[in-house]
């Protein structure tokens, strides 16, 4: 028995500002889903395809990159949804680059029929994949692509 094919690879589910305000934030271009649905979301679908996963949120930049820092050993993955950070931060970025552990990015609507400065992420240039638009569906297909090049 391979001890290897019967752990669950481990993935941090990070979310950057104002992801706590779902469902009271603009709810036409968010939904009415809250960050609690979208962790039990989550949590479903990584049981779906094998993986277990660890669900934060946080409005601070450092925060995030420190959080990224500590996959270091204890993740084989990164799905994140950067928020704004997306557009702005070079610190987050490279902490990513920096863990080089695979990196699927999420964002809830689709930043391309955005305001022009949000379509730029600083976080797609590391990641292998991006996926926008699909509401918080995204999360389950980014989760079962970060599955699939996981296995």
């Amino acid at each position: 028995m391979h001890n290897e094919k019967t752990m669950a690879k481990h993935v941090l589910v990070l979310n950057g500002p104002n992801l706590n305000m779902l469902g009271k934030r603009e709810p036409g271009i968010y939904g009415a889903q809250t960050l609690a649905d979208v962790e039990a979301l989550c949590r479903a679908a990584a049981d779906d395809f094998g993986l277990s996963i660890d669900f934060r949120q946080s409005n601070y930049e450092g925060e995030l990159v420190t959080w990224i820092q500590e996959t270091l050993g204890t993740a084989d993955g990164i799905l994140i949804n950067p928020g704004a950070y997306s557009h702005t931060s070079v610190a987050i970025y490279d902490a990513l680059k920096a863990v080089a552990l695979p990196v699927a990015e999420v964002h809830i609507s689709n930043i391309h029929q955005r305001e022009a400065f949000r379509h730029h992420s600083y976080v797609s240039a590391v990641a292998f994949g991006v996926i926008c638009g699909f509401g918080t569906l995204g999360y389950r297909l980014a989760l079962e692509a970060m599955a699939q090049k996981l296995a």
